[in-house]
């Protein structure tokens, strides 16, 4: 009997240990969200605009899920600052909070420099199914969802670079 017990363990072991690498070798990576993954993007909803509202016609839209007290989300801000300056031409960035205005605009440290929004309904995570923040989704001028994610999740962070590709690539 203990000997049975020791062979299910191993075997379970190994099955496991193999599974959990062929999901790394895929370059799968954990979402905290339903994936709208080349899907058309769900219409953008907020409450109101903490800064003026955007024009989205014809340019890619970056939209970052983000709440001040979250550590992740405060650190991505000087990378949004950075992709949304470079690439002002051709995309518009927007993070949406779930807290006031007021909360955003006392917050200390650094600020972002693009569109803000606040929905304390949270309608849009709730249609995309946001679990955890930040969440990153980037659409193009047709729509479509052309990455999504943790932006700072090692092995699929969303760099200035990643965002150049994906301009070019669906312009």
């Amino acid at each position: 009997m203990f000997r049975k017990k020791i062979w299910l363990f191993v075997f379970l072991s190994s099955f496991l240990t193999s599974a959990l690498r062929a999901q790394e070798s895929n370059g799968e990576k954990k979402m905290w969200a339903k994936s709208f993954l080349n899907e058309k993007a769900p219409a953008l909803t907020v409450e109101s605009w903490i800064t003026q509202k955007p024009e989205t016609k014809g340019k890619f839209v970056l939209v970052d899920f983000w709440a001040t007290w979250c550590p992740p989300c405060r650190k991505f801000i000087p990378i949004l600052n950075n992709i949304s300056e470079k690439h002002k031409e051709d995309l518009v960035v927007i993070g949406i909070t779930d807290e006031t205005a007021a909360k955003v605009e006392s917050m200390q440290g650094i600020k972002g420099i693009y569109y803000e929004a606040t929905d304390s309904k949270k309608t849009m995570s709730k249609v995309l199914q946001v679990s955890g923040i930040p969440h990153v989704i980037l659409i193009d001028p047709k729509g479509i969802v052309r990455w999504e994610g943790f932006p700072l999740l090692s092995g699929h962070e969303l760099t200035d670079e990643v965002v150049s590709k994906l301009i070019e690539k669906y312009k």
